[in-house]
C-alpha cells in the first residue's frame, strides 16, 4: 500500500504544486497549475466531453444491463451459455484490439456506414464527424453491459418470488410489478451500480485515445477528449507532469464529490430489507 499507493499519491500531490518535466528538479510554483488549469480552454472542453459521456453512457449501460438480466432470471435452457455470451464482451471490451475493431466498424465506407446506407440512411461515417464520434465511445461503453448485469441479475434471484405472486393475486400487470416490487427491492443494487459505473466512466481512457487516433488525439475537433486523454496529452507528450498532477488531484476531488452526492441523495430512493430507506 505504501510502494504503490500511498506513496506515488504523495508524490503526485507535492508534484501538482511544482513546474516539473521529467528532466530536470521540480520547482515549486504554489498553486499556479491549479489557475492555469481553470483558465485553459482546452481543460474546459474535455470536462465537458467528459460529463457529457458519463450521463449519457452509465444511464444507458445499467438500463441495458438490467433489461437483459431480468430477461436471463427467466428458468431457461442453456441459461448457462447465455449468461457467459452476455458477460463476455465485459471481459474484452476494455482491450486495445476491441477498440480498433470498432472504431474499423464505424470508420468511412466500413461495416456501419454500408449497412445505414442499404437502408437509406447515408451516414458518411462517424469516427470523422465531431457530431458522432463521442456517441461511437457510448456505443462501447453500453455494449460491456456484462459486469453490471451479473450484479443485477444475483439481485433479481434475491428478491421473493411471494412479493409478485402476492401482487398477481391483486391484479397487478407485468408493469405494474416491476415500477412497485422490482425496482424498490433492487435499488441497494442499483445504487450500487450507478456508483461504480460512473466512476468507471469518469475513468475512461483506451477507448478514446485508439478510436480519436488519426485524427489528433481526442479528435475530431476536441469531440473525443476526454479528462484522461487532456491528462495524459499534458503529462507525456508535453513533459507537464506537474500540470498533470494537479489534473489528476481535481478528477480525484471531482469523483470524490459525485460519490459524496451518491451517497446522500440515496437515501431517499434506496429501500433495504427492513423496509427503511
Amino acid at each position: 500500500m505504501l510502494l504503490l499507493t500511498l506513496g506515488p499519491m504523495l508524490a503526485s500531490l507535492y508534484l501538482s504544486f511544482t513546474d516539473y518535466n521529467l528532466f530536470t528538479a521540480p520547482e515549486w510554483v504554489g498553486l499556479q497549475n491549479y489557475v492555469d488549469m481553470f483558465a485553459d480552454q482546452r481543460w474546459r472542453q474535455s470536462v465537458l466531453v467528459t460529463l457529457t459521456y458519463v450521463v449519457i453512457s452509465a444511464p444507458l449501460k445499467l438500463a441495458v444491463a438490467l433489461a437483459v438480466a431480468m430477461l436471463l432470471a427467466r428458468p431457461r435452457r442453456s441459461q448457462g451459455f447465455y449468461r457467459s455470451a452476455f458477460y463476455a464482451p465485459s471481459l474484452i471490451g476494455a482491450s486495445v484490439s476491441i477498440a480498433i475493431t470498432w472504431r474499423a466498424l464505424f470508420s468511412d465506407d466500413a461495416a456501419v456506414d454500408r449497412v445505414l446506407t442499404a437502408l437509406g440512411f447515408p451516414s458518411g461515417g462517424w469516427v470523422g464527424d465531431p457530431s458522432r464520434a463521442l456517441m461511437i465511445l457510448v456505443l462501447l461503453a453500453v455494449w460491456q453491459f456484462g459486469a453490471p448485469m451479473v450484479i443485477f441479475l444475483a439481485g433479481l434471484k434475491q428478491i421473493p418470488r411471494e412479493l409478485y405472486e402476492a401482487a398477481e393475486c391483486d391484479g397487478a400487470g407485468p408493469w405494474r410489478k416491476f415500477w412497485s416490487i422490482t425496482l424498490p427491492t433492487l435499488s441497494p443494487v442499483i445504487f450500487f451500480n450507478v456508483l461504480m459505473e460512473t466512476i468507471g466512466a469518469f475513468q475512461a481512457f483506451t477507448s478514446a485515445f485508439v478510436v480519436s487516433s488519426g485524427n489528433g488525439l481526442g479528435g475530431p475537433a476536441g469531440s473525443t477528449l476526454f479528462y484522461t486523454l487532456y491528462l495524459y496529452e499534458r503529462g507525456f507528450q508535453d513533459f507537464r507532469m506537474g500540470y498533470a498532477s494537479a489534473m489528476a488531484w481535481m478528477l480525484l476531488l471531482a469523483v470524490g464529490l459525485v460519490t459524496a452526492v451518491l451517497f446522500r441523495t440515496s437515501r431517499s430512493w434506496v429501500f433495504y430489507n427492513d423496509g427503511s430507506s
